[in-house]
């Protein structure tokens, strides 16, 4: 229920009037909740900047938490969301922070212990509730956000394209490839090999725990799409059992060149760029 703006200016006028007294004993409270893990100070100047947002939204003839009036102490309470988010307490920690003000007002109110302050207190508590879900829903938001940027770190970090030597890129995959990151793989080789202006690239899958027909045609479709930047690929890592299940699948490779294990890749790229190997054997000693 919107408070009225006689409701609203008696508010604003209670925190004018008892401001010092209303900040510390709120503080007090919030302390108390977050044992600790906020400094005093910080928690202090917290508490300051939503009592002024507060008293200048009641000045202005604040209704509800949604109107024009409350932009600013909307901006506070993002601002504090946000904040508390990056720092790791709880939406529920972050809430009680903006509900603590409730019990530091009833204080003031019992005081009096007229009808009419009661029901004033109920107006505003209405209004506090509000400014607790806001804050409650911004903290939900900004964690949300957070995650899905660690989540994209993540999947890049665990997506290397590595340049072994002129002319030659690797991609070694670890773990299962699902659509988001077979997108990544391919964006990351793409633009390596733009970058580089490499011919060659070895997709190796050896970390790869299994092979099903969704990561077969994710490894195809980067085989084709480098294929249209002028790069030829070469997969390693084919396994026995992933060598089985391939045939069992159906999945046809074609003219995709593939071989057991990295080693065998390399060699078979130095062959192609025209460089010469030779196996070194340890002499025995005599």
């Amino acid at each position: 229920m919107p408070l009225s703006t006689e409701e609203s200016g008696r508010l604003a006028d209670l925190l004018n009037q008892h401001a010092d007294r209303l900040t510390e004993r709120w503080t007090e409270i919030v302390a108390t909740s977050l044992r600790g893990r906020l400094s005093r100070a910080e928690l202090g100047r917290q508490v300051r900047e939503l009592h002024r947002a507060m008293t200048d939204a009641g000045g202005a003839g604040l209704t509800n938490l949604g109107s024009e009036q409350g932009g600013e102490l909307r901006a506070v309470l993002s601002e504090l969301s946000r904040g508390r988010a990056r720092q790791g307490f709880t939406a529920t920690e972050t809430a009680i922070s903006v509900l603590a003000l409730k019990d530091a007002l009833l204080e003031l109110i019992e005081q009096d212990g007229s009808a009419a302050s009661l029901r004033d207190y109920i107006a505003w508590s209405a209004l506090i509730d509000q400014m607790g879900l806001f804050t409650f829903e911004s903290f939900v938001q900004t964690r949300e956000s957070l995650i899905a940027d660690q989540a994209e770190q993540l999947l890049e970090l665990s997506t290397p394209v590595v340049k072994l030597w002129e002319g030659v890129v690797a991609v070694p995959l670890v773990g299962t490839l699902d659509s988001a990151r077979a997108q990544v793989v391919m964006e990351r080789l793409l633009q390596t090999l733009v970058e580089t202006g490499s011919p060659y690239a070895i997709i190796d899958i050896t970390g790869v725990p299994a092979v099903d027909t969704q990561v077969a045609q994710h490894i195809l479709k980067t085989v084709v799409a480098a294929r249209l930047m002028g790069a030829d690929c070469i997969i390693s890592g084919i396994r026995p059992q992933i060598a089985q299940t391939i045939v069992a699948l159906g999945i046809e490779f074609g003219d995709i060149a593939t071989k057991a294990s990295l080693a065998d890749a390399l060699r078979h790229v130095l062959r192609l760029t025209g460089v010469e190997t030779t196996r070194r054997h340890a002499r025995r000693e005599s």
